[in-house]
């Protein structure tokens, strides 16, 4: 019984020192700031929502190819099968316009591929196999997002968020000397997230994911030279997707 006592007074004495650490709030002026500024690194995935004509025909700029037995009612359709990683890498401006809200502008730059899997072989002038049912984009985004943060009340150091706006990216790579699917270069998309504020001693760290979804059509010209037309008239509409894991050092 006086094991048992003292085993009670240990866990609440314990209870109590952890109680009083968690009282201890870090930077509680922080976010009283007209404006403050960081940095953001984080991890994307690139996706696009694709469109096709079903039959091919219906793309009324389409000239059959006898040679690849691609005719008016021939079905190709490609989708974006496998999602490959990327990379983002961006500076903070947050200015305060309430106590809840926050204005942020996070311009940076992000990495990242999307393949473009068809159900016909793909035959590419930059490759020499012909084997392949995927074609590669490769994008280099100068990313231009502002956003407005709404945040919810404290908790000791932690403090959830959700944030929403817009963006405008602008991508500055190119796949090839001669591209088979051709995107534009810019494009506007509508941003939708939420995150985790955590303040500590002389910091605040933040875990962000965000969801992009592009507002317009972002195919392109068809490839001149030697590249088969078929690949890209077979495609009525292309949107990006963008999903973002982020993380916040401010």
């Amino acid at each position: 019984m006086k094991k048992v006592f003292i085993s009670i007074i240990v866990l609440f004495i314990g209870c109590s020192v952890f109680a009083q650490k968690q009282k201890i709030n870090y930077l509680t002026t922080f976010d009283d700031k007209l404006f403050h500024f960081g940095f953001t690194i984080g991890m994307n995935t690139l996706d696009f929502n694709v469109v096709n004509y079903n039959p091919i025909g219906e793309n009324p700029d389409f000239i059959p190819y006898p040679l690849d037995r691609i005719a008016w009612d021939s079905k190709i359709r490609s989708d974006v099968a496998t999602l490959t990683p990327g990379f983002t890498v961006g500076i903070i401006t947050s200015m305060r316009l309430s106590k809840d809200f926050n204005l942020r502008f996070l311009p940076g730059l992000s990495f990242g591929e999307r393949q473009l899997t068809f159900n016909v072989p793909v035959k590419d002038v930059n490759v020499y196999d012909e084997d392949l049912s995927y074609y590669t984009i490769r994008s280099t985004f100068l990313d231009f997002p502002l956003l407005l943060k709404y945040k919810a009340r404290r908790i000791n150091n932690d403090r959830p968020y959700v944030i929403f706006g817009g963006a405008y990216r602008h991508d500055i790579s190119r796949t090839a000397q001669e591209d088979l699917i051709k995107l534009k270069s810019g494009g506007l998309y509508a941003e939708l997230g939420g995150g985790w504020d955590h303040y500590f001693p002389f910091f605040r760290f933040s875990v962000e994911a965000k969801f992009s979804l592009g507002l317009n059509n972002q195919l392109g010209d068809l490839p001149g030279g030697q590249q088969r037309l078929y690949y890209a008239q077979s495609i009525k509409n292309l949107r990006s997707k963008i999903f973002t894991l982020s993380f916040h050092f401010e």
